[in-house]
């Protein structure tokens, strides 16, 4: 029996375009414009996008396997919502993760890593005083993706990006709000500081309380009823 051909590649403008409907299609979960327990309609999607069936198809099926988008049958899309418990259990996972890849970071860190982690945070500085909302977003993670590759183990490293995927709804409110957002910018300015000393206890622990301040609002807002996602941010 003949196998069907490999589809070819996407061109790049294809592929570029395929990259830039998943990542509105994420921002606006992440932002809160499409609310934790939202049916995504294709037709819907379509419309609010601009952008072919086959690229909104994709963009959910990427959101899926990132775990904030859940699919099910005769129901289809929706945005996950994440139950207090949920998000406990999610952050206990990520905060063991996170404690074990700062150990691991050889301390002082090599000098080339320090230098990368300061022209992000610059970066991230930048974003935070225009407000740009995606910008604070990608500068963060990848602050954070450079950093606890320091610790030379790529399984964990996927990992812990795989539940920072998962947190992404959780934390995303720190992004625009000024106070949480001053502090993330504080604590890796201090990371940065403990990666050119020996203690790494020290940085473990910051690492891991670098997570508490969105974790806490999040819970503290699901568990009066409040909405648990930022309403109303600009693009």
């Amino acid at each position: 029996m003949s196998q069907d051909p490999l589809p070819a590649a996407l061109p790049a403008s294809r592929a570029d375009e395929q990259a830039e409907i998943l990542r509105r299609v994420e921002e606006d979960i992440i932002f809160g414009r499409l609310a934790p327990g939202s049916r995504l309609v294709e037709d819907t999607l379509m419309a609010r996008y601009g952008a072919s069936r086959h690229y909104i198809r994709q963009a959910l099926v990427q959101l899926e396997r990132t775990g904030i988008v859940t699919r099910e049958k005769n129901v289809g899309a929706t945005v996950r919502s994440y139950s207090p418990e949920e998000v406990r259990q999610i952050y206990e996972v990520r905060e063991m993760l996170t404690r074990q890849a700062a150990l691991k970071i050889p301390l002082p860190a090599p000098p080339e890593l320090v230098t990368q982690l300061k022209a992000i945070q610059a970066d991230y500085a930048r974003h935070a005083e225009a407000g740009n909302l995606r910008g604070i977003h990608e500068t963060n993670d990848a602050f954070h993706i450079v950093l606890f590759s320091g610790c030379a183990n790529p399984y964990l490293v996927r990992t812990l990006q795989d539940y920072m995927g998962l947190t992404l709804p959780m934390r995303a409110k720190n992004l625009a709000d000024r106070d949480g957002l001053a502090l993330s910018r504080r604590q890796h300015d201090i990371m940065i500081e403990l990666l050119q000393g020996t203690d790494s206890w020290a940085l473990a622990q910051l690492c891991v309380d670098h997570m508490q301040y969105s974790k806490a609002d999040y819970l503290a807002r699901a568990e009066r009823g409040v909405p648990v996602t930022p309403i109303g941010l600009a693009d």
